[in-house]
Parts: structure tokens; C-alpha cells; sequence
């Protein structure tokens, strides 16, 4: 099993967790509703930036995993186009807490590599109890900013069991 990692080998799940936070998104829908809310102009300008720095990095996740909101779809279509990426919708982030994020990518794993598109606050605050072991005082992440973090060998997904390799917004 030369070139695989021990959380491969041993299906044991995320090696890299990347967090991206929908792009800029108009502050209403026709429909009224805040799922139906599409990207402003700005959020397609920062969707491509967003891909524009996964590309350069070559970062290309094994899975995606994209919330259902129409802004969320629209932020991942600017990286599917370029990235050949497909993912699965998952319902549950839309308006999830950290514990049920930690949830749902664990139902998902193993991956090396896993990218999750979706909200705030759930994922900055995602980032620091992953990071720091604190679900308070959340980093902060601005729309369409990435979290790329590591997954400590072996560790399942609880508060400090990671580190942020990088953190990007446009």
C-alpha cells in the first residue's frame, strides 16, 4: 500500500478538510425563501477566485459535500466547471451546528481530501472547536473563504483534533 496514508490503509477517514463558505449572495430570493437566495455579481466574482486558488494550489478533493441552498450550488459550480468535481447534496449543513457537522462529514468518511460548501456560522465556528477545542468566538469567515485543515493521524473529528494549514478569502 505504497503512497497511502495510515488513515487510508486503515479506513479511518479525512486526512485534509477543506471549508468553503458560500460566495456573496443577493439579500433576497423572489421566491422569498433563504434557500432560493443566487449569488450577487460579487459572489460569482468570488467563486472564481476561490477556484482560481484551488487550482493554483491543485487542490482537488476526493469528495464534496454541498449544501442545498442555491448559493451554495452556484459558489461549487464555478469550482466544478474547472476542477471536474462532483458532488453530493447534503440537507443536513444547511443551518447545521458544529456537532452536526462533525456528523455528516463523518458519515462520508473515509476520504483523504473532502471539501464541505456551505454557511456561516456553523462552519467558522466549526473551524475553532476543531482547531482550538472552543465553539465560541468563531474565527470569523467571510463569504467564499477557505479553511484548509488537517486531521490529526488516527484522530476521529472532535474539538482540537486538527490545524489550519490555510486560510484564504477573497
Amino acid at each position: 500500500m505504497l503512497g497511502r496514508t495510515m488513515n487510508e490503509r486503515e479506513g479511518r477517514g479525512v486526512e485534509e478538510l477543506i471549508l468553503l463558505r458560500h460566495a456573496h449572495a443577493e439579500p433576497e430570493a423572489s421566491s422569498g425563501r433563504d434557500l432560493d437566495r443566487p449569488l450577487s455579481t460579487l459572489g460569482f466574482t468570488q467563486a472564481e477566485a476561490a477556484t482560481r486558488w484551488l487550482m493554483e494550489r491543485q487542490l482537488h478533493p476526493h469528495k464534496v459535500l454541498c449544501s442545498p441552498s442555491l448559493r451554495t450550488k452556484q459558489t461549487f459550480g464555478a469550482l466544478q466547471a474547472r476542477l471536474s468535481l462532483s458532488e453530493t447534496v447534503e440537507p443536513g449543513i444547511y443551518e447545521a451546528t458544529p456537532g452536526e457537522l462533525i456528523d455528516i462529514i463523518e458519515r462520508h468518511r473515509p476520504a483523504p481530501s473532502m471539501l464541505v460548501v456551505g454557511h456561516n456560522p456553523g462552519l467558522e465556528t466549526l473551524v475553532g472547536l476543531l482547531t482550538d477545542g472552543r465553539s465560541v468566538d468563531g474565527r470569523g469567515m467571510p463569504t467564499a473563504a477557505i479553511a484548509r485543515l488537517r486531521i490529526k493521524s488516527g484522530a476521529p473529528l472532535e474539538p482540537g483534533a486538527a490545524e489550519v494549514i490555510e486560510f484564504w478569502w477573497p
